[in-house]
């Protein structure tokens, strides 16, 4: 068997956290969810019932890891003893009946995050975009491409260094932060200025890519997000292939140093920060030179078929922006991408 090229090395089985080896699959293509699906949450530490709970809860929990979509009453909630017992039975059965009633991971997602949406963490959230992203990245074999897309849902950490920006995984940094096993010089990257130095965690390079897969829950590989580097490239691939999925648009997108257009008549911030910032320069409002330094990264969104855009800005760019907040962390907001592009009703 001839040897992997860098990057290229076996991906099978990435991503063991996000379930995505217990969904099923669709005749349209679209993932669905499956008893063993939901199960692994009732399986999560956070819905074991604690030793000291009730007999009401510890059949219920049991009765759920049996039949998970088993039907739940407010009569069989209002029985547990315990208060936050209740509140998080209730949290999970909403979220796994907008599940069983979406059909499917994609429609899910995008359900929750549609005014009037069924009320639940955030982590939620984050792990149907998990599940949708190993999906698309199913035989692409590109570390660089996993490696981006773990900023759509887990945060991270940002450090300017000399010309790069790098971007770590923040719990991945607090456990360094903490020294657990990650050995005492683990410290020293949470320490404001401190570069991240690759005996604690490997800067992703085409080199030791092949090494990223095996690794990938553990999430310490740290991405060169610098204008012209992979890293960048890699997270436009990832945002087209996010789009078309979940809206069924293609788009065109690429990474740019500065927005200097006289037509820029729309954009989308993938953060809070950087939603702030664009809508200020948008405005040709002032903005000082330590906000603009939050900016990380710009890009340019175009559409394959102008004709689905809002008839307004048919033919025109969209341009995306990506900053940190002034702690350096950079938490994106992927439902952005789906909740504020033009579409044209109309299609």
């Amino acid at each position: 068997m001839p040897e992997p090229t860098p990057g290229q090395a076996t991906s099978a089985g990435f991503w063991i956290s996000s379930g995505y080896d217990l969904l099923d699959r669709g005749a349209d293509g679209r993932l669905t969810v499956s008893e063993d699906f939901i199960r692994a949450y009732l399986s999560r530490p956070e819905m074991a019932p604690p030793d000291e709970a009730c007999a009401a809860e510890r059949a219920l929990h049991a009765s759920l890891l049996a039949a998970p979509s088993r039907a739940v009453t407010a009569a069989d909630l209002a029985v547990l003893a315990d208060a936050d017992a209740r509140e998080n039975f209730a949290i999970f059965l909403r979220f796994r009946d907008h599940l069983i009633k979406s059909g499917n991971l994609e429609t899910a997602y995008v359900g929750l995050i549609r005014p009037g949406a069924p009320a639940v963490p955030a982590m939620f959230i984050d792990h149907l975009a998990a599940a949708i992203l190993r999906d698309l990245l199913e035989g692409r074999d590109n570390a660089f491409q996993a490696r981006a897309a773990e900023l759509f849902f887990r945060v991270q950490k940002a450090t300017i260094q000399e010309s790069r920006i790098l971007l770590a995984d923040e719990e991945t940094v607090e456990m360094m932060a903490a020294g657990k096993g990650f050995g005492s010089l683990g410290a020293l990257v949470a320490e404001a200025g401190t570069a991240l130095r690759s005996v604690d965690m490997d800067i992703l390079t085409k080199e030791n890519a092949p090494q990223y897969w095996a690794r990938s829950d553990r999430h310490d590989f740290v991405l060169d997000f610098g204008f012209t580097r992979a890293g960048q490239d890699a997270f436009a691939r990832v945002v087209e292939a996010w789009v078309e999925r979940l809206t069924g648009v293609a788009v065109q997108v690429q990474p740019v140093q500065t927005i200097r257009d006289e037509r820029w008549v729309w954009h989308i911030g993938l953060d809070t920060t950087s939603t702030a910032i664009m809508n200020a320069l948008y405005e040709s409002k002032p903005v000082d030179e330590d906000h603009m330094r939050q900016v990380l990264a710009l890009f340019r969104l175009e559409f394959r078929d102008p004709s689905l855009m809002l008839p307004r800005v048919a033919g025109k760019p969209v341009y995306l922006g990506l900053a940190m907040d002034h702690h350096g962390k950079v938490r994106l907001k992927p439902q952005n991408l789906v909740a504020n592009l033009p579409l044209n009703p109309g299609n």
